[in-house]
């Protein structure tokens, strides 16, 4: 039987120990470096070639004025979030269940939050850093303009990456394998990239598939960014959309969670 629980001290310092080894752990994954820092760069990359002209359709008929890294920087800092909240966490949490980590934590008398928070906190600072580097790319070779209001940026890509970490603990909760895991993280991943608007712009898909769009969190996020970086207004019914669905999976992890 395990005993009692560590106490609140203990477990945060729990929690920042395990946050710190589980962001180690992910840098040394081959997914984590093509997913999160080279694949979203060089899509971003070639869609900046595609429509990034001056009489792109891209330009002409969907943004009208705004150039096409305006409208993809920011979508794009929903795609790394998605990608480390669904392809990798996912993974990690049935593989550690798999090889028994799970377990020796319950043995350590870790509670779940600190277990599932410090994969959360990991998949943000992640998520943060992939971001960044999108920021940057686009700023450094293309004519992008500074957000217009950059605190909705910021506080919306947190929200973003947070409920996507949260949707990841609560597949990694429910699926019953590593490769389970990643096969359902890669087919939602590509689901949302092209259904979204974050690849193709809602504008020139057709109704059907922007009726699907519609039942997507990463449409709300990539709504909530683009709005605060081109006009800086802050999009309320996407935010309430993205923080329904954090709470409902992270409470749905929490009482899901296996330890083996």
């Amino acid at each position: 039987m395990p005993g009692r629980a560590l106490g609140f001290g203990r477990s945060v310092r729990a929690l920042a120990k395990l946050t710190w080894i589980e962001l180690k752990l992910f840098l040394r994954e081959p997914t984590t470096l093509v997913f999160t820092f080279a694949f979203p760069v060089v899509l971003l990359f070639i869609l900046g070639e595609i429509f990034g002209g001056e009489s792109g359709a891209l330009r002409r008929h969907v943004i009208e004025g705004e150039s096409a890294m305006d409208y993809y920087v920011p979508a794009f800092m929903g795609v790394v979030a998605l990608s480390v909240g669904v392809i990798m966490l996912p993974a990690r949490l049935t593989a550690y269940r798999a090889g028994g980590v799970l377990r020796r934590f319950r043995a350590s008398l870790v509670p779940v939050w600190a277990v599932l928070g410090s994969q959360v906190l990991a998949a943000l600072a992640l998520a943060a850093v992939g971001a960044l580097l999108v920021w940057l790319f686009g700023l450094a070779f293309y004519p992008i303009q500074r957000p217009d209001a950059p605190g909705v940026v910021a506080g919306g890509f947190v929200l973003t990456a947070v409920a996507f970490a949260f949707v990841g603990t609560l597949l990694g909760g429910l699926l019953p394998s590593a490769r389970a895991a990643q096969g359902a993280g890669l087919m939602l991943f590509f689901v949302m990239l092209f259904l979204s608007g974050a690849s193709v712009p809602a504008d020139v898909m057709s109704g059907t598939m922007t009726r699907l769009g519609d039942f997507l969190p990463l449409t709300y996020a990539v709504d909530l960014l683009q709005k605060g970086w081109n006009g800086g207004t802050l999009d309320a019914a996407a935010a309430l959309v993205l923080g329904g669905v954090l709470v409902a999976a992270a409470w749905v992890s929490l009482r899901a969670y296996r330890w083996g």
